[in-house]
């Protein structure tokens, strides 16, 4: 799959016209004979949620041909995989109300409708607790290698909270009171629980997924400027062997490149130097760079950045003196591609990344800060997402006792 072939963003208006459409046809039938129409409803549920799949797979792929490093990536792949479980659970349906036309009516598929998001929760935590699990073990080599710091456990917290989601959900799920309005009152807080775990781990599967294309994505061999971006250089040796990592993966590329077209490039290192660093980021990887036999005359730096941000606006500066119409890639750990062109976007760079290799026992923790990152940014339509999934699930929850 190649990327940056497409110069229109896809669009998903068409599910939000097709989803009313549905409902609406939806309503009439029962409200003319819910049991009378039963089957032509339920053929059409299957109808729509496969439509919805084959829609967000599609926006998917025209998205990665867009722009792979985008939110619209995480969306379209996380939550395509819950509506392909609420597919299986609809033929379920759809099986019941031709086997058993009498018997089975639109209470019951509300009712199991409803269920579907904690159900999922539950199936998907075969992947979650082996993950969290993972977490923690890599969490605790981190700290023994690397010392501890707070940044270093955010893989351990991040396990506990979705294991322990689980645990709550289970337990409160299992407890069934008496009186129908308390009932409904946990019913209602188990739906809002689950609605924020069915959002929460739907992001995380579709970060890691998105992350990993985005690591595995080879560029083409084409670019006129590489950009190296730095690590914070700590006492040890994780900062040095991160920075290394990095350094070592652009200098292979720029080999394939000049073996396979001839075309050289133009690295720039790209890091300021921090309040506990002896020298910058930027002049560690140009000292590595030249001791790696690179001329110094392919070598600019970029020695003012402190954040992944700045090292895309910085080095858009650079490049922009260098060749306003140059090709870009950037070269950084497999974990942090992703972000990092997210980055690069919003600076308006058209930039390709590309990943280096990362310590088995480091990559966990880093890609669960990287997924917490990515959490904190676009918060209003974040936002507005977690809160259509909430009202759905709500409005069922309330049709259900109606």
């Amino acid at each position: 799959m190649k990327v940056d072939t497409r110069d229109k963003k896809p669009k998903i208006w068409n599910i939000a016209l097709l989803s009313a459409v549905v409902i609406i046809a939806v309503a009439v039938l029962a409200a003319l004979d819910s049991r009378k129409y039963m089957r032509p409803m339920s053929v059409i549920l299957d109808l729509y949620f496969a439509a919805v799949i084959v829609l967000l797979l599609s926006a998917f792929v025209k998205q990665i041909e867009y722009n792979p490093y985008s939110y619209n990536v995480i969306y379209y792949l996380g939550f395509s995989l819950f509506v392909c479980f609420v597919l299986a659970i609809s033929i379920s349906l759809t099986v019941r109300a031709f086997s058993d036309p009498g018997g089975f009516g639109f209470p019951q598929v509300i009712a199991v409708l409803k269920s579907a998001a904690r159900k999922f929760l539950y199936v998907i935590s075969a992947f979650v607790v082996p993950f969290a699990a993972a977490l923690a073990v890599s969490n605790v080599l981190l700290i023994r290698r690397a010392g501890f710091r707070l940044e270093n456990i955010l893989g351990l917290v991040l396990g506990v909270f979705l294991v322990g989601g689980l645990v709550f959900l289970h337990l409160y799920e299992r407890q069934a009171p008496a009186d129908p309005g308390v009932q409904r009152t946990r019913e209602m807080v188990l739906t809002l629980v689950t609605s924020f775990y069915l959002y929460f781990e739907c992001m995380m599967i579709g970060a890691i997924a998105a992350g990993m294309i985005a690591a595995l994505y080879e560029p083409e061999r084409n670019k006129d400027v590489l950009i190296i971006l730095g690590y914070t250089l700590r006492e040890g040796a994780t900062s040095e062997t991160v920075l290394r990592s990095r350094v070592d993966r652009a200098i292979a590329f720029r080999e394939k490149q000049l073996r396979e077209t001839g075309k050289d490039l133009i690295f720039i290192p790209s890091g300021g130097k921090g309040t506990n660093e002896a020298l910058s980021e930027s002049r560690w990887m140009h000292n590595y760079l030249t001791a790696r036999g690179i001329p110094e005359d392919i070598i600019t730096e970029e020695d003012q950045s402190t954040t992944t941000h700045e090292n895309m606006r910085f080095s858009k500066q650079k490049i922009r003196e260098i060749n306003p119409k140059a090709k870009i890639a950037f070269c950084t750990s497999n974990y942090h591609v992703f972000r990092s062109g997210l980055y690069a976007r919003r600076e308006k760079m058209r930039a390709v990344g590309i990943g280096a290799k990362t310590e088995w026992y480091f990559w966990p923790n880093a890609s669960a800060r990287e997924f917490l990152g990515i959490l904190t940014e676009h918060r209003l339509k974040q936002a507005i997402i977690l809160l259509g999934l909430t009202a759905v699930n709500v409005a069922l929850v309330l049709l259900a006792y109606a």
